[in-house]
C-alpha cells in the first residue's frame, strides 16, 4: 500500500508535490475541507482531478480537519493509496427523502463485487443517520463493517457537502467499497462522557426529533441545566449530549441535540457532561480497538464529533495525538470533525453515533 498525505491552504496552496500514482484506477484520494471551501468555489478540487485523473475522489465538509497529530480549519487534507480494488457509489438524500431507502440504494450499488469494508460519507444536515445506516447494512449484511461519518460545517449548521464526481455537492451520500483478499479493514469507536442527573423517559419523539422528556418539553429540561445558553441550543446542546437506551439492560447510544440519528419514543435518556481526561482516554481506546494487533502500516481515518472539539477546545489535538501514537510506524492519519459517526459495535452491528472518536484502519496483506 502506497500512502501519502498533502494539504491545501488557501494562502499558500498545496504543501507538497502530487504523489506518484502508478495505477490511478486503483487510487483513492480522501478530501476533507471546511464548508467555506465550497462556498469560495471548487478550485482545489479541480486541481486534484486534473493532477490525478481516474482516481476515486471521496470526501466531505467538516467542523475541522485532522492531519496527522494536528487539527486544522480552512484546509484540505488528502491521502491516497493504491492496489486495492475500489468501488464508489452515490445516493441522493434531499430534505424529506426517506433516509432508509437512500441507504438501501447505496448498499445495493456497493454490493458488487463483494466488499471487505465500506466507508460512508453523508450530508450532515438532511439525513437521519440511524435510518441511513439501517438501510445500508440491511443490504450489505450485518457482518460487513461499515464506518464513516456525517459532513460538518463548524458550529454553524448551515451547509455541508460531499464529493461527487470530484465536485462538492449538497444533499448526497457517498460510499467507497474496499474489495479484494488483500485488504484489511478494522475499526474502533469510544466516547468518554460522564452521565449525570436522573434517567428520563422519552414521551414524545418522531424519528430524530425529540419533543418531550417525562411529558415535559425537552427544551425546558435543557434550559433548566443550561440557563441562558439554551438559546443557542443547537450548538450548546453539543456540550450536554444524551445517553439513550431502550431498556435498562441495553448499552447506551449517545445523541447530541442536533440529533443526526433516532431518539426513539419510549426509550430512556440521561444527560451527559464532559470529562476531559476520559474523552482523550476514550480516543486512545478507540485506536487500540482499530489496530486489532495488526502490524500495519495503516491508512487511519479518524472521525470525531464536533461536540468533542467544542468541549476540548485547545486540548482537541490531544485526542488526535493519542490515536496517532497508537499506530504502527509508516501509518498516516487523516480525518475530520463530524456531525455524526458511523461504526459497528464490538458484536458487529452498526449504528450512527454522536460524541465519539471513531477510527477506521485500512491495510493490505501481501
Amino acid at each position: 500500500m502506497n500512502i501519502s498525505c498533502i494539504e491545501h491552504h488557501s494562502d499558500t496552496g498545496w504543501t507538497r508535490p502530487w504523489p506518484d500514482v502508478a495505477n490511478p484506477s486503483q487510487a483513492l484520494v480522501l478530501v476533507f475541507g471546511s464548508a467555506k471551501t465550497y462556498r469560495d468555489g471548487p478550485g482545489p478540487l479541480q486541481e486534484l482531478r486534473a493532477a490525478l485523473p481516474g482516481a476515486l475522489i471521496a470526501g466531505c465538509s467538516t467542523a475541522g480537519e485532522i492531519a496527522g497529530t494536528r487539527v486544522r480549519d480552512g484546509s484540505l487534507s488528502v491521502a491516497e493509496f493504491a492496489s486495492t480494488r475500489l468501488r464508489g457509489a452515490v445516493a441522493s438524500c434531499d430534505p424529506g427523502d426517506d433516509s432508509y431507502q437512500e441507504g438501501a440504494a447505496l448498499g445495493d450499488r456497493l454490493d458488487e463485487p463483494d466488499p471487505t469494508g465500506v466507508l460512508v460519507l453523508s450530508d450532515g444536515l438532511h439525513v437521519n443517520g440511524s435510518e441511513l445506516v439501517r438501510g445500508i447494512t440491511g443490504r450489505l449484511g450485518r457482518g460487513l463493517p461499515v464506518t464513516g461519518g456525517l459532513a460538518g460545517d463548524g458550529d454553524r449548521f448551515e451547509q455541508t457537502w460531499v464529493i461527487v464526481d470530484g465536485r462538492p455537492v449538497e444533499g448526497d451520500v457517498t460510499g467507497v467499497g474496499f474489495c479484494g483478499d488483500s485488504v484489511r479493514f478494522h475499526y474502533g469507536s469510544q466516547g468518554g462522557w460522564d452521565i449525570f442527573g436522573n434517567e428520563r423517559l422519552i414521551t414524545r419523539s418522531e424519528g430524530n426529533v425529540l419533543y418531550e422528556l417525562d411529558k415535559r418539553p425537552a427544551f425546558d429540561l435543557y434550559k433548566q441545566y443550561l440557563g441562558d445558553r439554551a438559546e443557542g441550543l443547537r450548538a450548546t446542546g453539543l456540550l450536554f449530549p444524551l445517553a439513550i437506551r431502550q431498556d435498562p439492560d441495553d448499552r447506551f447510544l449517545v445523541r447530541s441535540l442536533t440529533f443526526a440519528g433516532d431518539v426513539p419514543e419510549g426509550s430512556w435518556a440521561q444527560l451527559m457532561q464532559a470529562n476531559f481526561d476520559r474523552l482523550i482516554g476514550g480516543a486512545e481506546q478507540a485506536a487500540h480497538q482499530a489496530r486489532k494487533g495488526a502490524a500495519g502500516p495503516f491508512l487511519s481515518i479518524a472521525i470525531s464529533c464536533v461536540g468533542r472539539r467544542l468541549v476540548l477546545g485547545d486540548r482537541a489535538e490531544e485526542e488526535v495525538e493519542v490515536t496517532a501514537e497508537c499506530l504502527p510506524a509508516g501509518s498516516h492519519q487523516v480525518g475530520f470533525y463530524s456531525y455524526g459517526e458511523i461504526s459497528p459495535y464490538s458484536d458487529g452491528s452498526c449504528d450512527l453515533h454522536n460524541q465519539t472518536m471513531t477510527l477506521t484502519t485500512i491495510s493490505e496483506a501481501w
